[in-house]
């Protein structure tokens, strides 16, 4: 199985075709195709290769499934003895990212089988037909 080392969002994420990851949020509508070019490894049948920074030539390609908030994160500021307390919550903003296929120096190594069946969104009861 191949799968690639992928830096977006300031944070490095391993990713393989066929799968859905949520990624900081990108300017991109649902069902839209992305192109993604900072690729830092390559991993195909045994074959590894390291960009230094960046792979030359390697691109991932997905779909935008939707856009979403994260899990409300709490935020308690206290200092003791003066009275003083701050509760803030923030939800991050993300987007559902299909990985269609990775492609390298023009070959696509591996592409999704999902292209033929429906991708089921295990947050929703919706199925997004590729």
């Amino acid at each position: 199985m191949a799968y690639a080392i992928i830096e977006t969002g300031g944070k490095q994420i391993r990713v393989e075709p066929g799968r859905f990851y949520d990624i900081e949020l990108l300017s991109a509508q649902p069902d839209e195709k992305v192109t993604i070019n900072s690729v830092l490894l390559v991993q195909n049948d045994g074959e590894v290769t390291i960009g230094q920074p960046l792979v030359t030539g390697a691109t991932v390609e997905g779909t935008v499934l939707r856009h979403l908030r994260g899990r409300k994160v709490l935020v308690y500021k206290m200092k003791p003895k003066k009275k003083t307390r701050k509760k803030r919550g923030h939800r991050q903003e993300i987007t559902r990212l299909l990985i269609d296929s990775i492609n390298f120096n023009g070959t696509v190594l591996t592409a999704s089988a999902t292209a033929e069946t429906p991708v089921v969104d295990s947050t929703s009861d919706v199925e997004v037909a590729e």
